[in-house]
């Protein structure tokens, strides 16, 4: 039985998350009948290198797949992607040993999540409109309190059963293009919701409802405050997931873009 490593993006808008759920629209529940499909075999298996919610996209989800077959990698590529549906595709496939884990072998991940500052007609799925004034700064100097390693159990859903709550983030990076602000985090793992949380957190700090001194103080007693604060999925793409040797290279820009409300006067000559 050959092992593949397939990289895909998706639009998480219509499912129920990445896992397979009985009663349940997910996406590895398409993968795997989009795989059936373009093999002809059922005695096949998908793990993925993590959890994604119901709304969240992807830019890069990694899963590693079992499957007997004698296709080369892009002539399967090819196939299955004729049987998925419009917003899932896969983007490589390549073949690896038996060593490779699509979870276990990660060694970082990076999210990015967008906040719009005004209404849009077309980025609705990929935003959170926040209607209130931000201050980009003050949420900057927030976000730099995340850094390093700390205790996220303030952020984490209540009923996850987690070992220990500590996670080392690598960077956490905000920027401003037009009408956005992006936050990317990179670290070697999340605890469930935990950068939905940070997101919401940050938000009130730019609104003003908290100070970016509260973010430590979050992080050094459990505090119910930030799942009050838990931001939307919508905006949240699994960015990237990297694996030994592999560096993020990508600049943070926006996945869909929300131009300048403001408009600029006409030129006369």
């Amino acid at each position: 039985m050959a092992r593949f490593r397939l990289d895909l993006e998706y639009c998480g808008t219509r499912y129920s998350g990445w896992q397979v759920q009985k009663n349940a629209r997910t996406v590895q529940g398409e993968l795997n009948q989009a795989i059936a499909k373009a093999s002809g075999r059922r005695d096949l298996a998908t793990y993925g290198s993590g959890r994604t919610d119901a709304g969240v996209h992807a830019l890069q989800q990694v899963a590693h797949l079992d499957l007997e077959t004698r296709s080369p990698p892009e002539p399967l590529r090819l196939a299955i992607n004729d049987a998925l549906p419009h917003d899932i595709h896969v983007l490589d496939v390549l073949k690896v040993t038996r060593q490779f884990h699509a979870r276990h072998s990660a060694t970082e991940r990076s999210y990015l999540y967008q906040i719009s500052r005004r209404r849009s007609a077309f980025a609705k799925p990929y935003v959170w409109w926040v209607k209130d004034s931000l201050d980009a700064e003050r949420m900057r100097a927030a976000a730099l309190r995340f850094e390093g390693l700390r205790d996220f159990r303030s952020f984490m859903q209540a009923d996850e059963e987690a070992g220990s709550t500590r996670v080392k983030l690598a960077r956490v990076e905000l920027a401003e293009a037009g009408d956005l602000i992006l936050l990317r985090v990179l670290g070697s793992h999340f605890l469930w919701r935990m950068v939905r949380r940070m997101v919401g957190v940050l938000v009130e700090v730019g609104r003003g409802a908290l100070e970016p001194e509260d973010v430590a103080r979050f992080l050094a007693v459990a505090s119910s405050v930030p799942a009050a604060h838990t931001a939307p999925p919508s905006g949240l793409f699994l960015e990237r997931v990297l694996y030994a040797g592999e560096l993020l290279d990508r600049p943070l820009v926006p996945v869909v873009g929300v131009t300048s409300s403001r408009r600029t006067p006409a030129r006369r000559s």
